[in-house]
């Protein structure tokens, strides 16, 4: 076989169904391969319109299946269109496989097109400063252990992207025999716990009287013993931006977001005085989750459980520090509340959930105003189903979605119903990320809020959910502006400048793409959709939704934070 299609083999090994990018003459060895291979039956090509959008729905593979995404690119342009991509997963900890191509070995140095060797542009050097490992092959027989130290540099100690780039003459090598190694064995998570820390944990809970949980992004594989904790103890809870998606906005011992465009309850929680300890869970503590690196939070009763060191590195002033992964550390901490006899909430208590979210959002005063982003946010939520996932887009969107969206059920995912990119945050995402999704998963609605500036950025990539036939919607909140920009500036008393978009129809834009769409105006426009034929359509919806172009997102914590 060639270098190619043994890559390939390694792919399908360890479960990876999709390769997301965009062909170019340097990695034409590797859509060779994957061509063979989807004959087959094995892994597969999507194409991507631009490379950002394939590390972006590669990005949204990850985070639904728990499997690593991978995308691809050629040389030179292609590497680094990918970047922006890649560093957003970099930020966001989602494990990702990048392959980019080089031109053959005996053409570097030369001048050759599109050269991304040291002699060139160096995109290896690049995609080091965005990525856990980046190496070039280059030699066949380097391509199984460079492989196997890049997808176990993608898990551990963090998890994060990693890359490979890959002359043409190296993919097209002929070699002797296929997968020498078990990836899928490597690639098992580590179950290690500070004990002598849990042990710590459990004398200083028996001895609190008030206890908050935060949660954050980490917690997916944990939620539901941390849920028991919380209702054991007696605790409330908060989340971080983005940890929402694992829970249900409608718990009693719910208090809501704390972070970016979070909630005043939330606040309230962990500035209580009486609160004895205060469990951070899996979060990073960077600005949009510790809002803004708040005392509330980053003081003496803090506890930091995470596997991570890098983020606990953030809680110096944390009384305690529990290492490991989260799911062993919170069987143990329950394995003492169960012996105890501590008990849950009754099953009574727990159906008596809150029947809106934190800051019920309100319809607009008259049927001819323009339709809220709040009322929006609610009804899109309570009117889809409860498997339903939704990505949120940088700027206004994710704002109005962390404040308002929350679902009148949901059923527990790896992913959580609601998923937001935090740190990077590049507009545009959510639009790939969708994609990457509904291909993950093709048994759920795949919803995607965006704005009208990320989707005049991206808004090509939605032919691939045409293409492949996705159930998709996309809901375009549309207020001929770049929302957070205008709506920051007019908060801080700073020039009104940059922030205008023209007034589009992407009804119109969808249609000519072959997308079927509807525009929406007021309330009732959107109560006379019929979402549930939408969500279950097999193939993409756009909705083009003219949102009340004054009402100003919750961003009162990014202004505070920039000193405005």
């Amino acid at each position: 076989m060639e270098a190619a299609d043994l890559l390939v083999a390694y792919l399908e090994q360890i479960g990876v169904e999709y390769v997301f990018g965009v062909p170019g003459a340097a990695i034409e060895p590797l859509y060779n391969a994957l061509a063979r291979s989807a004959r087959r039956g094995g892994p597969r090509p999507i194409v991507a319109r631009h490379e950002t959008g394939a590390a972006f729905m590669a990005d949204g593979y990850a985070r639904e299946t728990g499997k690593i995404g991978v995308c691809c690119a050629t040389s030179g342009p292609g590497a680094t269109n990918l970047i922006t991509g890649v560093a957003c997963a970099y930020e966001n900890e989602i494990p990702l496989l990048v392959i980019t191509g080089q031109p053959s070995l005996l053409m570097m140095g030369r001048g050759s097109l599109q050269e991304s060797s040291g002699a060139g542009i160096d995109t290896v050097a690049m995609f080091r400063t965005c990525t856990r490992y980046s190496a070039l092959i280059s030699h066949p027989d380097q391509l199984e252990r460079q492989l196997t130290n890049a997808l176990l540099s993608a898990y551990q100690p963090t998890p994060g992207p990693v890359h490979l780039s890959i002359p043409m003459d190296v993919h097209r090598s002929l070699l002797k025999c296929g997968p020498s190694y078990n990836l899928a064995h490597l690639l098992q998570p580590l179950s290690a716990v500070d004990d002598a820390a849990v042990r710590e944990l459990q004398a200083q809970l028996a001895q609190a009287q008030r206890v908050v949980v935060l949660i954050g992004s980490g917690c997916g594989e944990a939620i539901d013993l941390i849920i028991e904790l919380v209702e054991r103890m007696g605790a409330v809870f908060v989340v971080t931006p983005d940890a929402k998606g694992f829970i249900s906005p409608r718990h009693p011992l719910y208090r809501g977001v704390f972070g970016f465009a979070g909630h005043r309850s939330a606040v309230a929680a962990m500035e209580n005085k009486s609160v004895d300890l205060i469990l951070v869970v899996g979060s990073n503590l960077s600005e949009w989750t510790s809002n803004g690196w708040s005392e509330a939070v980053l003081n003496n009763r803090l506890v930091h459980i995470d596997s991570c060191e890098a983020h606990l590195a953030r809680s110096p002033m944390a009384r305690l520090h529990v290492r490991g992964g989260i799911r062993p550390v919170f069987e143990r901490l329950l394995r003492t509340l169960r012996r105890d006899g501590t008990k849950e909430i009754s099953v009574g208590e727990k159906l008596r959930f809150k029947k809106i979210s934190v800051d019920d959002p309100f319809k607009p005063a008259s049927v001819e105003a323009p339709i809220k982003p709040q009322y929006l946010m609610r009804e899109l939520g309570w009117r889809s189903p409860p498997d339903t996932r939704f990505l949120t887009d940088t700027g206004n969107s994710t704002i109005w979605a962390i404040h308002h969206l929350g679902m009148h059920d949901h059923r527990p995912s790896k992913g959580g119903w609601m998923r937001v990119t935090m740190n990077f945050a590049p507009m545009g995402w959510a639009i790939g990320g969708a994609v990457g999704t509904a291909l993950a998963n093709r048994a759920v609605p795949v919803v995607c809020i965006t704005g009208d500036g990320s989707l005049l950025m991206n808004g090509q990539e939605m032919t691939v959910a045409l293409t492949e036939k996705l159930t998709v919607l996309f809901v375009i909140l549309n207020d001929a502006a770049l929302g957070m920009v205008k709506h920051g500036q007019r908060l801080a008393g700073a020039e009104q400048i940059g922030f205008e978009l023209p007034t589009v129809d992407f009804r119109l834009l969808a249609e000519s793409m072959g997308i079927p769409g509807h525009v929406i105006h007021t309330a009732q426009d959107f109560e006379n959709l019929d979402l549930d034929a939408i969500l279950s359509n097999p193939g993409p919806t756009v909705l083009d939704v003219r949102v009340d172009r004054e009402e100003a997102p919750p961003m009162e914590l990014r202004l505070r934070t920039l000193g405005r």
